[in-house]
């Protein structure tokens, strides 16, 4: 069993206050669950209004796939509009 990580660092441009925040992370976790069948949960900057950590985690047989999937998520934040992706750890275990 392999397990792939990757804790993102994302600043979000276009939220004024904790709700914008909220909103627009909804809709990001939920479409990368839906797509890529990762776990997504934000773990870190949660009272700051403009700033996201996010950790993605994927679970496999094969660490070429984990980590191509984390690969897919990274460059499907990065393409994401109002989000900016600042910085994307991977680790496989």
């Amino acid at each position: 069993m392999v397990i792939g990580t990757m804790q993102i660092s994302a600043f979000i441009s276009d939220s004024h206050s904790l709700k914008d925040k909220r909103q627009v992370l909804r809709s990001v976790k939920a479409r990368i669950h839906d797509k890529f069948n990762v776990s997504i949960a934000e773990v870190a900057d949660n009272d700051l209004w403009q700033k996201v950590g996010l950790g993605v985690a994927v679970v496999s047989n094969d660490s070429k796939h984990a980590l191509g999937v984390l690969q897919e998520v990274e460059k499907f934040l990065k393409t994401h509009p109002g989000l900016i992706v600042c910085s994307a750890e991977t680790e496989i275990l």
